[in-house]
């Protein structure tokens, strides 16, 4: 969870009221935080990451007034159009399809601002972004480009450009291979054949997102006037984090100002602060939280925590500031009025029934497998459910991941035995015989399965060992299954088995192939076996 760093002194001036430190202290854990430390008049905040907005100390001072009951209701923030269009060229669609656009005039670029905007860049970057894969925030000085600006993609070699921090004009590879920003964040655009720009009127470059800068829209403390950009892949995230930022700006009293974005779906208006509306029912509320509040006391506790209130009998019909991206049920709602009410002042109320958890039948089957394989020799794995190319099972359709962090990380597995392998290959270093075993999910199909699987690495392993391994399972569960001869590209040709129950093949054995073992990088003789665990319990 992000820490944000926030000066008492820029806090106070910020809410416009006089609060002593103790108090702030005192109440913004309260809000959904937990307290770091204080150094002088720095306070370190924890915020929960369900609230990007508080990712800034002018955020946190927006909700302080409401919450301390200085400024209820909805913050306004005026905005008017700037009459500047930003496009979003088709040719970007399939690199990063979203942009979004919007302009700030009259700002004074203080120490405070400067520190605070770079933090909660940084903050956003992080969590909301997904260290910039998700979205990435860029910040201008628009007094020195020119709209209408547009947003597309590029061959990575065609344009070059002076980035901020650079020492000289490179085209985008170039930055990817030797500017530090584009070293840090190379891997967001690898196997793309286009990268995205942004680009003004007369060609000038004003942002490689998600990336860096162009040096002509450097900030500098002399800027009054700033565009600003946010790329990405998801638009609702997208436009969020604009909002963020937009606001956060206004409280500094920036003026806001729209900008139409022309994009191949159609066109709208950016940024949209019209709030979002849901329904509570207050009894619904109260039952969740344990408490009677009159529909006075619960809308005061709305308006606090800065939604504005409509009540029709037992409903309140509730408008959601845009920058609150954290409201999808009305159960975020329940928690906001709980916040506000003060969680100290509900009363601790016993369960009114007790109940006594069990584990379901297939849970304790599996529980007695894992008894069973430790009895044998063998100690318990626990590996990722992801797995990259390298640990793919081969020959099998696997579910992919949209964005995957890492290489190592991008699809779901559909087999225990690759990561089993290695698992073998981290632990090489070891004295041998090693064994392992594993009870895991798998996805085929797109549906978890649970696997049981197990390897054994030494010098004399061979198929007689896991042929009997396996016997012995199924003997100690009570089944009598049919071994039968399989063809497997995992296992040596002659080597290798199935399991099969009622015609139907349950799991399979063997010795793996010399190939294989080269590739985990082992040097030992290596057998492994893997059984469907519903279809091994079944009755």
């Amino acid at each position: 969870m992000p820490v944000i760093t926030l000066d008492y002194g820029d806090l106070i001036s910020l809410i416009g009221q006089d609060v002593p430190m103790d108090e702030l202290l005192e109440r913004i854990p309260m809000l959904g935080a937990s307290l770091e430390g204080v150094e002088g008049n720095e306070m370190s905040v924890e915020f929960f990451p369900n609230r990007p907005d508080l990712y800034s100390v002018e955020g946190v001072a927006r909700a302080l007034r409401g919450f301390l009951s200085f400024e209820k209701g909805l913050a306004h923030y005026p905005t008017e159009d700037s009459g500047i269009d930003f496009i979003v060229d088709k040719s970007v669609i399939d690199v990063r399809p979203h942009a979004v656009g919007g302009v700030v005039r009259g700002v004074e670029m203080t120490d405070e601002l400067v520190k605070s905007l770079m933090d909660m860049q940084e903050k956003l970057h992080l969590t909301l972004g997904r260290k910039r894969r998700k979205v990435s925030v860029g910040v201008h000085d628009m007094d020195n480009v020119v709209p209408p600006f547009t947003y597309m993609g590029v061959p990575p070699e065609e344009r070059t450009f002076f980035p901020l921090q650079g020492t000289r004009e490179m085209n985008m590879s170039e930055i990817l291979r030797e500017h530090p920003k584009g070293v840090d964040y190379a891997y967001i655009l690898e196997g793309k054949d286009k990268y995205p720009l942004i680009v003004d009127k007369n060609d000038e470059v004003l942002s490689f997102p998600p990336i860096i800068n162009g040096i002509a829209t450097t900030v500098t403390e002399e800027t009054t006037n700033l565009f600003l950009d946010v790329t990405g892949l998801d638009y609702e995230a997208v436009h969020t984090t604009l909002v963020i930022v937009a606001t956060a700006l206004a409280e500094r009293g920036g003026k806001l100002q729209t900008v139409n974005l022309h994009t191949p779906e159609g066109d709208r208006t950016t940024p949209d602060l019209t709030p979002k509306t849901r329904v509570l029912n207050r009894v619904y509320a109260n039952k969740l939280i344990g408490v009677d509040l009159s529909p006075e006391e619960t809308v005061d506790c709305l308006e606090r925590m800065r939604f504005a209130c409509n009540v029709t009998g037992e409903d309140i019909e509730v408008q959601i500031p845009a920058y609150r991206n954290d409201i999808i049920h009305p159960a975020d709602l329940v928690e906001d009025v709980a916040i506000a009410y003060g969680y100290e002042r509900i009363e601790p109320q016993s369960p009114r029934a007790t109940t006594t958890g069990s584990l379901i039948r297939f849970n304790e089957a599996c529980n007695s497998l894992r008894n069973l394989m430790i009895g044998y020799g063998y100690t318990e794995a626990s590996t990722l459910s992801l797995v990259g190319a390298d640990n793919r099972e081969e020959g099998v359709e696997h579910v992919k991941l949209m964005h995957p962090i890492t290489t190592e990380q991008s699809s779901l597995r559909t087999s225990l035995l690759p990561s089993l392998m290695a698992l073998l290959r981290a632990n090489r270093h070891h004295e041998l015989p090693q064994r392992f075993f594993e009870a895991g999910d798998v996805v085929i199909e797109a549906k978890n399965v649970r696997k049981l699987a197990g390897v054994s690495i030494h010098a004399k392993a061979g198929f007689t060992e896991v042929k009997s391994l396996v016997q012995s399972l199924l003997r100690d569960l009570g089944h009598e299954m049919k071994i039968e001869p399989r063809k497997d590209g995992l296992f040596i040709r002659g080597r290798a088995a199935s399991v099969v129950r009622g015609g139907e093949e349950i799991g399979k054995f063997g010795e793996i192939t010399p190939d294989v073992i080269d590739k985990y990088e082992l040097g030992y003789p290596v057998v492994g076996f893997e059984l469907d665990l519903p279809s091994l319990l079944a009755d």
